[in-house]
């Protein structure tokens, strides 16, 4: 049977292989590096201060913290880099970091949504009328909305711009339990707005 060449260039079974680890698994390092908190190998500190439930409170050495993390197989997280020492926690980071985008999600929805109700007048609107949109006012502002309450001018109702502002600011002063002005009266094109938003509970 002939005997294979022997060719220098062909690589040993050996390489390129990754050497055999039979500890926890690690993260890989570059989702550390572009990660918002330094994690694991990438905390430069002497010693940390271990806060957390998993573990006992206190101050270790780096290289015990990292092994506290490893032997949980967890990892090592630092969340207060400014303290002295910083500030770490042993936890799943993945999973800290899906929590926290997620409460940051919940807070940006809270905040951003403001919902907006118009009422429109005429210049010379009745007290009737004007009664009935002051009732729908009041119930806008208790349920958290804003009010965008503005007096449309019809062609030479204009001249009765002045009598719109009045409206108005009689307008927002009956509401003065429910709401505060955000914006006085503005005109803007042929109509004349005010702001009102609800006052905090």
């Amino acid at each position: 049977m002939d005997k294979k060449p022997f060719n220098p260039g062909a690589p040993r079974p050996s390489a390129g292989q990754a050497p055999r680890n039979n500890g926890p698994q690690r993260r890989d390092p570059r989702q550390a590096k572009q990660a918002p908190n330094n994690i694991n190998e990438h905390i430069r500190a002497r010693e940390v201060r271990l806060v957390g439930d998993n573990v006992t409170p206190g101050i270790y050495s780096i290289q015990e913290a990292r092994r506290i993390a490893e032997d949980l197989e967890l990892d090592l997280v630092e969340i207060s880099a400014q303290a002295d020492p910083p500030v770490c926690k042993v936890l799943d980071y993945q999973k800290y970091l899906y929590q926290q985008k997620k409460k940051a999600k919940e807070i940006k929805a809270k905040s951003t949504k403001v919902v907006v109700k118009e009422i429109r007048f005429g210049p010379q609107t009745d007290d009737h009328d004007y009664n009935f949109k002051l009732k729908h006012a009041q119930g806008f502002l208790q349920e958290g909305a804003k009010v965008k309450a503005y007096v449309f001018f019809k062609g030479r109702s204009i001249l009765f711009k002045e009598q719109g502002e009045v409206l108005l600011l009689r307008f927002a002063n009956d509401l003065e339990d429910y709401g505060k002005v955000e914006q006085m009266p503005v005109l803007e094109g042929k109509r004349m707005i005010i702001m009102i938003s609800p006052k905090k509970k």
